[in-house]
C-alpha cells in the first residue's frame, strides 16, 4: 500500500506541475508556487508511510517523489529515527541547507543560523519580501503618520528639501534650465514628506495595453458606414490610424540637459549620496537609502517633463509606470537584510575594519587618534571578522563531508580565536612582563564563563518570553556536559596540583608584636612555580601539562567519533517549520552564496585581518591597563573574551526564538569545549616551540569560578526543559562572577 500511494502521488505531482495558471497569479507574491502543491502532497503521503514501524533499522530513509516542474526532482522526506527517542527530522529548501542544519546538531561543528544558499524571493514571507522591494509598486496604504516617518522629517527630509530648493533657484537663474527648476520644486515638496506619494513615468501610447491581456493588441471597431471586406486583415486593418506621440527634442540633444548635468546634478548627487550613506549605516532606515539611490540613478537623469508626482490611493493602469513609491522610512525587520548572504550589519562594519588598520599602522605615534580610541576600534573590528569566519566555516561544512567539515571547524574555529592570545603572549614576552599572560588567562576564563552561563542564559530568557517552556534533547546535552567536565577538569588539573604541592609566596610579611615568634601579617600571597619552587615545576607540573595537552585533544577526537560515527543517532535532527511537517523536503542542491573556493579565500583573508586587529588590540591595551582603575581581570573576562563571541550570542538568541533551544545550548558548549580541548593545547604547543613564558596555572578566582559554573549548568540541564526563570538564574550567576572580577585586585604581575 505505501508503494502504491507513493506512485499515485508522483503522478499527481506530475499533473500539478503542468497545470497552466493565470499570469496574474504568477506575478502575485501572495500566491504559492505550483511546486508547493506537489510538496504538500509529498509530505502528506510521506507522513502516512512513515507511520509503519521499522524496529530493526535505526535510520530510515523515505524514497524520493518525482516532480517534473522545471525539470527538477523534488526529494521527499529524509527521516532519521532512533528507537529510544522521538523521531526528529528536518525541512530545508535544498540539500546544502539540509547539510548545514544537520551540522548544527553535530558535535564539533560551529552552529550557524543564517542561510548559506540563495532562497527564491517568492518563498519568503511578506515582511521579508518588502525588505527587498525596489520601492516601485503601489499597495494599500495604512497610517502614514508614524514615529519613523516623523524621524525621517527631522533627520533627512528638511535638508534634502532645502537642497532641492536652492538648486531650483539656481536653475531658474540660468533661464535655460527652467524645466529643471520646476522639477526641483516638485521634488523639494516630495522629499519633505514623500510618504503616500508616487513618482510616475508616462508610457508611450503605442505600448498601451490591457492589464488582463498584456500580450494582445486591441482591435478598434469599424464605422457602420464602412463595409468590411473579406480581403481586409482581421487583426490589423490598413485603414486604422495609429496614434503616435508628438515628436520632441531628444534628451541628449538639449542644451538644458548639459546645464543641468554641470550645475544641478552634481550638487544633488552629493546630497543624495550623503543621505544614502547615513540612512544605510543606520540599517533600519534603508528604505530612505533606496529612495535616494533610485532618485539619483534614474529620476534625475530623466527628461523633466516625464517626471510626474501624484498622491495615489489605488494602483494605476498601464498608462504610467511607477518609479518611486515609499510608505515608511523605518522598518525594524531590516536586521534580517542581507547582501549576497552577508548580514547588513557585517557589511556596514567592514569599512571600520579597513579604517582601523590604516589608522592603527599609519599613526604609530598616536598624534591624530588616541590609544584608547584605537583599542576600541580594534576590538569592535573583531565582530564583523568573526561573522565572516563563521559564514565561511558554515559554507564549507555544508558543501563538504563530515570529515572535512570537522577539520575546518576545528582548525579555523580555533586559530582565528587564538590570534589574540598568541599576539598578546608575544608582546608580553618582548616587553618582559607577565601581565599579558594574566590577561590571556582571564580572556580564556571569560570565554568559558560566557559560553557556559551567559549564552545559554540569555537565550533561555528571550526564548522563554515567546515560548512558555522549551525542551531539548537531554541525552545529547549529557554528552556535551560530560565533555565539558573533562575539559575543565583537565585544564585546571595543574592548578590543583600546584595548590597541593606548591610553595606559598608572599610579597611582604610583618609582625605587629615585638616578639618575632608571634603571628605575621602577609600580603599578596600566591603560588609561584616559576621562581621559588622551580624544581617542582620542571619535574612534576610541566610533564603533567604536556600530558594533559595530549589527552584533551584525544578526548575531543573520541567525542567526534562517538557523535558523528558510532552514535550519530543521539543527535537527532529536528527543525520545526511553519506547517509542522515532520520531514525533509529538498528542491535541489540550491545556489550557494559562497563557493568552497570563495569561502576558503574569505576565511584566510578574515584570519589575517583578525591577526592584525588582535595585534593592534594588544599594542594599545597597555595604556588602558596602566591608567584604568578597573581590575585587569575584569577587562580580560568581559571585553577581550565576549566581544569576539557576539555573533554566536545572536545565533543562540535566534535559535531560541525559533523554539530550538537545543542549538542555543550547543552554541556555548561547543565553544567552551573547543577552548579547553583545542585552543589551550595549541597554546602549550606554541609555547613549546617558542617559549613565551605561558604557564598553565590559573589564579584561585579563575579556578573556582569555572568549576562552579560547570556544576550550575549541569544542574540546570538535568531535566531537559528550560524557561526564562532558569535562564535568569544562569545570567544572575554570571553577573555575580563578573562583580567578583570587577572588585578583585589586579594581578601582582601587572
Amino acid at each position: 500500500f505505501p508503494q502504491i500511494m507513493r506512485t499515485v502521488v508522483s503522478y499527481q505531482c506530475l499533473f500539478l506541475s503542468f497545470v497552466p495558471s493565470d499570469s496574474q497569479w504568477d506575478h502575485d507574491p501572495r500566491v504559492y508556487r505550483r511546486t508547493s502543491q506537489c510538496d504538500r502532497l509529498c509530505v502528506d503521503i510521506g507522513s502516512h508511510v512513515a507511520e509503519t514501524p521499522s524496529p530493526d533499522v535505526s535510520h530510515q530513509y523515505t524514497p524520493k517523489c518525482l516532480s517534473a516542474h522545471k525539470g527538477e526532482a523534488t526529494a521527499c522526506p529524509e527521516v532519521w529515527q532512533d528507537g529510544s527517542s522521538l523521531r526528529t527530522t528536518i525541512r530545508a529548501e535544498n540539500e546544502v541547507e539540509a547539510n548545514k542544519l544537520a551540522n548544527n546538531y553535530r558535535f564539533g561543528f560551529r552552529k550557524w543560523k543564517s542561510h548559506v544558499t540563495e532562497r527564491p524571493i517568492e518563498d519568503r514571507s511578506d515582511i521579508v519580501r518588502e525588505l527587498y522591494s525596489e520601492l516601485n509598486f503601489v499597495r494599500p496604504q495604512g497610517s502614514l503618520i508614524t514615529c519613523g516617518n516623523i524621524a525621517y522629517l527631522i533627520l533627512f527630509g528638511w535638508w534634502i528639501s532645502l537642497a532641492y530648493l536652492l538648486v531650483c533657484v539656481l536653475m531658474f537663474l540660468t533661464i535655460i534650465g527652467v524645466p529643471y527648476g520646476k522639477l526641483c520644486w516638485k521634488l523639494s515638496c516630495y522629499f519633505l514628506w514623500p510618504f503616500g506619494k508616487s513618482i510616475l513615468k508616462p508610457r508611450s501610447l503605442v505600448r498601451r495595453c490591457c492589464v488582463k491581456f498584456p500580450h494582445c493588441e486591441a482591435i478598434p471597431e469599424e464605422s457602420d458606414s464602412k463595409e468590411v471586406k473579406e480581403s481586409t486583415p482581421l487583426l490589423m486593418p490598413p485603414s486604422v490610424p495609429i496614434e503616435v506621440p508628438p515628436q520632441r527634442t531628444r534628451y541628449w540633444c538639449r542644451v538644458s540637459t548639459y546645464v543641468w548635468l554641470l550645475l544641478g546634478y552634481p550638487l544633488l548627487g552629493l546630497i543624495h549620496s550623503l543621505a544614502c550613506f547615513l540612512s544605510w549605516i543606520l540599517v533600519f532606515t534603508i528604505p530612505v537609502a533606496k529612495m535616494n539611490a533610485r532618485t539619483l540613478a534614474i529620476i534625475l537623469l530623466m527628461p523633466p517633463e516625464d517626471v510626474h508626482i501624484h498622491r495615489l490611493k489605488k494602483p494605476q493602469g498601464c498608462d504610467s509606470q511607477v518609479l518611486l513609491c515609499c510608505y515608511h522610512a523605518f522598518n525594524w525587520y531590516y536586521y534580517k537584510y542581507t547582501l549576497d548572504g552577508i548580514n547588513v550589519f557585517a557589511v556596514n562594519l567592514l569599512p571600520l575594519v579597513i579604517t582601523t588598520l590604516v589608522v592603527g599602522y599609519v599613526d604609530t605615534e598616536n598624534q591624530f587618534v588616541s590609544s584608547e580610541a584605537k583599542f576600541a576600534a580594534a576590538v569592535s573590528s573583531i565582530i564583523p571578522l568573526s561573522y565572516y569566519i563563521g559564514m565561511g566555516i558554515a559554507s564549507i561544512s555544508a558543501q563538504s563531508n563530515f570529515a572535512v567539515g570537522a577539520v575546518v571547524n576545528a582548525t579555523f574555529g580555533s586559530i582565528t580565536e587564538m590570534t589574540f592570545y598568541i599576539t598578546a603572549l608575544l608582546r608580553g614576552h618582548k616587553a618582559g612582563t607577565k601581565c599579558y599572560e594574566e590577561i590571556v588567562k582571564a580572556a580564556l576564563t571569560g570565554t568559558l564563563l560566557g559560553c557556559i552561563l551567559f549564552i545559554p542564559g540569555i537565550s533561555m530568557i528571550i526564548g522563554g518570553f515567546k515560548h512558555r517552556e522549551q525542551r531539548f534533547n537531554s541525552r545529547s546535552a549529557g554528552v556535551s556536559s560530560a565533555l565539558l567536565f573533562i575539559s575543565v577538569g583537565g585544564v585546571f588539573a595543574p592548578t590543583l596540583f600546584s595548590k597541593a604541592y606548591g610553595s606559598l609566596v608572599c610579597a611582604g610579611c610583618s609582625s605587629s608584636q615585638a616578639n618575632t615568634s608571634g603571628p605575621f601579617t602577609c600580603m599578596d600571597c600566591h603560588y609561584d612555580m616559576s621562581g621559588s619552587n622551580e624544581p617542582l615545576y620542571l619535574r612534576h607540573i610541566e610533564p603533567l601539562v604536556y600530558t594533559i595537552s595530549v589527552l584533551l585533544p584525544s578526548a575531543y577526537l573520541i567525542g567526534l567519533i562517538f557523535t558523528l560515527k558510532t552514535h550519530s543517532h543521539i543527535y537527532d535532527i529536528q527543525v520545526s517549520d511553519p506547517t509542522n511537517h515532520k520531514h525533509f523536503i529538498s528542491s535541489g542542491h540550491g545556489t550557494v552564496h559562497w563557493s568552497r573556493l570563495r569561502a576558503l579565500s574569505v576565511l584566510i583573508m578574515a584570519t589575517l585581518l583578525m591577526a592584525a586587529c588582535a595585534d593592534l588590540t594588544t599594542e594599545h591595551i597597555k595604556p588602558i591597563l596602566d591608567h584604568s582603575s578597573i581590575s585587569q581581570y575584569f577587562i580580560g573576562v568581559t571585553v577581550l573574551a565576549m566581544v569576539p563571541e557576539i555573533p554566536e550570542i545572536f545565533n543562540g538568541i535566534q535559535f531560541a526564538l525559533q523554539n530550538n533551544i537545543s542549538l542555543s545550548l550547543e552554541v556555548g558548549n561547543c565553544i567552551a569545549v573547543q577552548v579547553c580541548m583545542i585552543q589551550i593545547p595549541l597554546l602549550i604547543l606554541f609555547n613549546t616551540f617558542y617559549d613565551v613564558g605561558f604557564v598553565l596555572l590559573f589564579s584561585d578566582l579563575h579556578l573556582w569560578a569555572s568549576i562552579f559554573s560547570v556544576i550550575v549548568v549541569n544542574y540546570i540541564f538535568m531535566d531537559g526543559k528550560s524557561d526564562y526563570f532558569q535562564g535568569t538564574a544562569l545570567v544572575v550567576v554570571y553577573l555575580i562572577l563578573l562583580a567578583l572580577y570587577f572588585f578583585a585586585p589586579s594581578p601582582h604581575t601587572c
